[in-house]
């Protein structure tokens, strides 16, 4: 039995309907949103790229770390990175933006479940919610950024 094609944008905008997110469908392969979580509003953009048959997901929030605490920030960005397994921190310094970035790949004609999609954007948004108080620390309290993480372990998550 051979179903339709839905674009994975499509998905993405009946999954925003769903969790009552703002959104704008900027094209017809890309949605932005705004996702609240405990700490912050996150800015979620996902694009497909028919190239190379790939759902982008880019999560971020903005950042201002003084010059003095960006090598502890990269750091700590780098432990953070080394306990994921899907999906990678970085932090955009002309923008000022912390950036969660993931890609689902579609070789083949493959095609994204709503619940593939709805798992890749709360993992982003739990991400962020994990290792963001670890930023914090690192960036405005002068912690080292493994004793930092440790908070982002140790912690009790709620919902994304």
């Amino acid at each position: 039995m051979e179903s339709e094609d839905v674009h994975p944008i499509d998905i993405v905008e009946s999954l925003a309907e769903f969790h009552a997110w703002e959104f704008d469908r900027i094209a017809d392969d890309q949605i932005a949103m705004a996702v609240q979580g405990q700490w912050r509003s996150y800015s979620v953009t996902l694009a497909w790229s028919g190239f190379d048959e790939t759902l982008r997901l880019v999560c971020t929030f903005e950042m201002e770390p003084p010059e003095s605490r960006l090598d502890a920030l990269h750091n700590v960005l780098n432990a953070a990175n080394d306990r994921l397994w899907s999906g990678a921190f970085t932090f955009w310094q002309p923008q000022r933006m912390m950036v969660f970035r993931y890609g689902l790949m579609l070789a083949g004609g493959a095609q994204a479940s709503p619940e593939q999609i709805d798992t890749m954007l709360t993992a982003a948004v739990s991400n962020c919610e994990r290792y963001y108080p670890a930023f914090q620390l690192v960036c405005w309290a002068g912690r080292d950024p493994e004793d930092a993480l440790q908070v982002a372990i140790a912690e009790a998550y709620g919902r994304a």
